[in-house]
């Protein structure tokens, strides 16, 4: 079935909309719609066997409890319907439709029921039998061929997506939550399997595929077709899990009617709710939720890193409430089978943030520091803009491995595809561009190749890593009374705290030194004293805080050392600089302390400073008590070219033209 099929089908299936109008809003009408898609895949799924399994009915014993399993055979399908109805047959009594068919869909084996259950259909059913629209809806949906002969199961997930597309627009809802493109997806499963032919063309290779964020199960079907097209022989287990109802419901009907076993797809939040705890897996996909804050489980979240740490999933680290896209990577990354057990890779979908979000020792940077000191990051793909239905913001790749081929190992590709697009020429949402067939086959082509290239660099892990030092300068004071330093102290809490009488003996004694300059602290401590006592408000608390008002900086100014002679550091003059990692193979350490007080660490940033800092501010020194090692990924930058600006000649032209061209129109307006 082409795209024109399914999107004919769509509209035929979304034209019951026009019955739902005026009892339903356009933000309800996919509670009708998907729920009865779903539920009419299932019924001619099952329509050239219904005879057959009614016959079976009839001729078991009464006293036979476990029918299911026989009829199933029967059935030819992992699910069966044991009530005498079809969709068929429901229009047959129209004055008793809702009874019928909740007595069809209460006749479903197990499985299929607990799909059915997520849609909570029964309330919509009450809803359209009150306003005598349910005999209409089912008539329109029993019109509809969604056999596996007319509409394929690859085609059928299309269909389900078209749908949900249309009522989230309707909904103000993002789709993107609930699926991602299928060209994505290909070029996802394509650079997920790079490199592995060898390993899934044996016969009889039996993998594992893990999607944590499934939604309707496109990249789970993608997966699927892609390794069948590799190796008939191959068999593919996949297992998902879904956080929302309706998709989760879809995605498991899906794999109910492929033959799938449809208990591998779970309902629940992936965080909160492990539904695959203590599984691994041989490759994992996913396309989280872009931007999305974790409040509502941070509890568990927090729980689960204080007292597991590494043995927990979230052990590197925790990013900020409002992204939990790290989050995923590292559930996921505690999914991938061990080394030992053969290893496994990972592809995941990702907005800019991931890659530099965080200053160094951050919750993201310490994220990206374990990935990449534990040299799991293989690759990153920068993608076109405006290729997801939701939004139009730059999307990145990241593959991810515990089982890096010799030649890959200590180094990171990067390959530039934001140019590998075509433009659609009719725009989904916010998706108005595609990456078409070829360009699906050059990008794993140029990841494969391993080589550098105007849109390929390869670095070696280290690359990527800085130690953010604090760069401090000595503290130049000299102290002095004039009308601003009055007048700070004037507006200091403690000396506002004094009665009345005491602030202006205060005030005027030090008004009576005005002009007076001091050297040393010393000196204007004393003089501090002196004012403080005859104001009758001689404190320790209040000598201080006076003194420091007084003190204005001066680069001219001697060094102010605390008592062991050490200069003191001026916190106004005081910076942050970024020296690269020395380039020396590190293996990961959840305290990277011992690292910093390495001689290369420390050489590395004598050398900075020296070249760096030291020619500009020569009395400058860095605290090392304050270094941290970060990470951050700044991929536009390795893939920035200069392109110079025009001459100024074609400019001023440029400008001439336009200004006579305005004249021209002006002076039309005016004639």
């Amino acid at each position: 079935m082409s795209g024109v099929a399914i999107k004919n089908h769509s509209g035929f299936i979304w034209s019951v909309a026009d019955l739902l109008r005026g009892v339903y809003k356009q933000s309800e009408y996919g509670r009708v719609i998907l729920p009865l898609t779903v539920l009419r895949r299932l019924d001619c799924v099952l329509e050239p066997t219904k005879a057959e399994v009614l016959e079976t009915m009839a001729d078991l014993p009464e006293t036979l409890r476990n029918r299911e399993p026989l009829l199933q055979q029967v059935a030819g399908q992992p699910f069966v319907n044991m009530s005498r109805h079809t969709f068929a047959t429901l229009l047959g009594d129209p004055d008793n439709v809702a009874g019928n068919l909740r007595n069809y869909i209460a006749g479903f084996s197990e499985s299929a029921r607990d799909i059915l259950d997520k849609f909570n259909l029964d309330v919509q059913i009450d809803r359209l039998d009150d306003h005598n629209l349910l005999y209409l809806v089912v008539s329109k949906f029993a019109e509809i061929d969604l056999s596996p002969a007319a509409v394929s199961n690859l085609e059928m997930g299309y269909l389900y997506e078209e749908l949900i597309r249309k009522f989230s627009e309707l909904s103000n809802e993002t789709a993107g939550e609930h699926f991602t493109p299928r060209e994505v997806i290909r070029l996802m499963v394509n650079l997920l399997f790079a490199d592995d032919d060898r390993l899934l063309t044996r016969p009889g290779v039996v993998k594992t595929l893990l999607d944590p964020a499934c939604g309707t199960g496109g990249m789970l079907s993608v997966a699927e077709e892609y390794l069948r097209e590799l190796n008939p022989q191959a068999q593919l287990r996949v297992f998902g899990q879904e956080v929302n109802a309706e998709t989760y419901a879809t995605c498991r009907a899906d794999m109910l009617i492929k033959g799938a076993d449809a208990d591998n797809i779970r309902f629940g939040n992936s965080f909160d709710d492990d539904q695959h705890q203590g599984q691994r897996f041989d490759y994992l996909l996913a396309n989280p939720p872009f931007g999305v804050e974790w409040k509502m489980v941070a509890d568990t979240i927090r729980d689960e890193h204080a007292a597991q740490g590494f043995a927990g999933r979230f052990g590197a680290g925790l990013p900020r409430i409002n992204d939990g896209s790290f989050l995923f990577l590292q559930h996921m990354i505690s999914k991938m089978k061990r080394p030992d057990e053969g290893g496994a890779r990972l592809a995941i979908v990702f907005n800019g943030s991931p890659l530099f979000t965080g200053a160094a020792g951050s919750g993201e940077s310490e994220i990206r520091r374990w990935i990449i000191e534990s040299d799991m990051l293989e690759a990153i793909v920068a993608l076109p803009d405006q290729l997801f239905y939701n939004t139009g913001i730059s999307t990145y790749f990241w593959v991810v491995t515990n089982r890096k081929a010799p030649h890959r190992r200590g180094k990171v590709q990067l390959i530039d595809a934001r140019e590998s697009f075509t433009k659609m020429r009719k725009s989904l949402g916010q998706k108005r561009k595609e990456i078409s067939a070829e360009q699906i086959d050059d990008i794993p082509r140029l990841y494969g190749a391993f080589d550098e290239g105007p849109r390929v660099k390869v670095f070696p892990n280290e690359s990527f890593g800085f130690l953010r030092i604090t760069v401090e300068r000595p503290l130049r004071l000299r102290w002095e009374i004039t009308e601003d330093t009055l007048a700070a102290i004037e507006s200091d809490k403690k000396v506002a705290k004094l009665d009345v009488l005491k602030r202006d003996s205060l005030l005027k004694a030090l008004r009576n030194s005005r002009g007076s300059h001091y050297t040393t602290e010393k000196s204007a401590k004393a003089a501090v004293q002196e004012a403080l006592a005859s104001a009758g408000a001689d404190t320790p608390a209040l000598v201080k805080a006076v003194t420091d008002a007084l003190a204005v900086r001066d680069p001219e100014a001697p060094v102010i050392t605390d008592r062991a002679g050490n200069p003191k550091p001026d916190p106004d003059l005081r910076d942050n600089e970024n020296v690269p990692l020395p380039e020396m193979s590190v293996a990961y350490e959840p305290d990277p302390t011992a690292r910093l007080e390495t001689i290369e660490y420390r050489t590395a940033i004598d050398n900075y400073l020296e070249t760096e800092v030291h020619p500009y501010v020569p009395d400058a020194w860095h605290d090392p008590d304050k270094t941290k090692i970060g990470y951050e990924i700044p991929l536009t930058r390795h893939f920035y070219t200069y392109t110079p600006p025009r001459p100024l000649h074609e400019i001023d032209a440029e400008i001439r033209k336009l200004e006579h061209e305005i004249q021209v129109l002006l002076t039309e307006v005016t004639e």
